[in-house]
Formats: structure tokens, C-alpha cells, sequence
């Protein structure tokens, strides 16, 4: 997947997790409802100030809306990875 379309989901999944729409999402990054639903959808090519801006407004890392495996699931899988090394 083009990191566009990753980028599109990992707002969409996360805007969706704290129970924003797009429009109080649009609200709080300055950025128009269309303009969100445009990110969401994979169509538009954000700039590196629009990924800061949406990822301040949704409260995560950066790093975090352009990987194609959720932060917090890199570091679970870290885990059990090192937890199952120990055990042999």
C-alpha cells in the first residue's frame, strides 16, 4: 500500500478511536471537512506541516500516522518477541 493510503487510514482509525468526526477533527487542526475526508480516502498528498498539525490535533507521534504498523503494536510485539527469547 502507497504510504498516502496508509497515512489516509491510520487518521481515519485514530480520529475514529477518540470519537471525532471529521468535521470536530477539521475543527481543531484548521484544516477543512473536505480536506479530512480527502487524507482519509488516500487522495490527498499531505505535506509534512499537515501530518504534524493532524498529529497534534489527534494527540500522537508523527511516526505514528505514516507507519504501516501502529506504534503501540511495534512495541507489544517487541515484547512478546523478547519474553519468547528468555524462555528458550
Amino acid at each position: 500500500m502507497k504510504l498516502r493510503g496508509v497515512f489516509g487510514l491510520n487518521v481515519q482509525r485514530l480520529r475514529r478511536e477518540r470519537k471525532l468526526s471529521q468535521e470536530q477533527l477539521s475543527f481543531v487542526s484548521g484544516r477543512t471537512r473536505a480536506y479530512i475526508s480527502s487524507v482519509e480516502a488516500g487522495r490527498r498528498n499531505a505535506t509534512l506541516d499537515t501530518v504534524e498539525i493532524l498529529a497534534k490535533a489527534l494527540n500522537v507521534e508523527p511516526q505514528e500516522l505514516v507507519s504501516a504498523i501502529p506504534v503501540n503494536r511495534r512495541a507489544i510485539r517487541a515484547t512478546k518477541q523478547g519474553a519468547a527469547k528468555s524462555t528458550e
